[in-house]
């Protein structure tokens, strides 16, 4: 009853932020944006989406190795999918991440390992792309008139650098002290793995190419939204623009990012000086194609031997 409530929660705060997104906007221009889709443009995106999957399945399979839980470029690819389809159903990509868990934690590598790979590689893709919006500071700074709007930027920017800096920082404090409570236990041991994978000579320069390219091929998909309805907006804004939103629509308090990017994106090309109802449009048609890879995935879900092999059950907890 609980985790329906909660459910039921996220789906009315996704409705109540589309609705705030959505209210001030001239819906004739919307209607006008979307008569003129080139849908050639989303076909691109939606292979270009697939790409971007498996690029992350092969930084999640660096990790895995690390973290004791191996797996192949195809299985971390298959696992990647079918996250894919259930990040669509789920809060924020919190559902997906849960199935990533069960279907490793089947192969034998033990919930633990597996628990470790799946919030190792979510912290260092946060970290990558706090880094990519710290590093892009100085020129979205520029490109933001609005005083209000270059604040809320600093603070992003600035929490984001912090919890980054701060959870790596936790892997260097005396072993005692971080494994004697069972939730510092746990942490302690991800930012470990976080910092080998990030700093150590055999995976440094591999996942720092991967994470970025992960993050570029997200403005890449952007790019090919804005193109699709020929809306103003240069490649260069959108590397400037997409990653905070990306790190906004993080927040596990909408279901898939729906209305939080709306949103975010709407009011970031208000900033930058954008029609704000072309980045609503943008960021509708960016969901879009995220769903029609979940889609895929749910396909890659249904024909996989692991979902006839057993009750979806991922456990509340890992192994001690």
């Amino acid at each position: 009853m609980r985790a329906f409530l909660i459910l039921l929660l996220r789906i009315v705060v996704s409705l109540a932020l589309l609705y705030l997104a959505l209210r001030g906007i001239n819906f004739a221009a919307i209607r006008e944006r979307l008569s003129q889709i080139n849908i050639g443009w989303i076909g691109l995106a939606v292979a270009i989406t697939l790409v971007q999957i498996f690029i992350g399945a092969l930084r999640w399979r660096e990790i895995s190795a690390l973290c004791g839980a191996p797996l192949t470029d195809m299985q971390a690819f298959r696992y990647n999918m079918i996250g894919a389809f259930f990040n669509q159903t789920l809060p924020s990509s919190i559902g997906g991440d849960a199935v990533r868990l069960w279907l490793i934690g089947r192969t034998g590598a033990g919930w633990r390992a597996a628990s470790y790979s799946i919030l190792t590689d979510r912290a260092v893709g946060f970290i990558a792309l706090a880094l990519i919006i710290v590093a892009s500071l100085p020129w979205s700074y520029g490109m933001i008139a609005d005083e209000h709007g270059r604040l809320a930027l600093v603070l992003v920017d600035a929490a984001a650098l912090a919890a980054g800096v701060g959870f790596l920082t936790i892997g260097y404090l005396p072993a005692a002290w971080m494994k004697a409570w069972w939730p510092t236990r746990h942490v302690y041991a991800c930012s470990v793995i976080a910092n080998k994978v990030i700093f150590g000579p055999g995976t440094a320069a591999k996942i720092a190419v991967l994470s970025l390219s992960i993050h570029v091929l997200a403005v890449v998909i952007a790019w090919c939204a804005v193109r699709s309805i020929a809306a103003p907006a240069a490649f260069e804004q959108l590397f400037l623009l997409t990653p905070p939103i990306m790190l906004i629509t993080m927040l596990p308090i909408s279901i898939a990012g729906w209305g939080v990017r709306e949103a975010t994106m709407m009011v970031a090309f208000g900033y930058a000086g954008l029609v704000p109802a072309d980045g609503t449009v943008v960021s509708i048609l960016f969901g879009a194609v995220y769903f029609i890879v979940g889609g895929m995935g749910g396909l890659v879900w249904i024909l996989s031997a692991e979902k006839g092999a057993g009750r979806l059950a991922v456990p509340a907890t890992v192994e001690d």
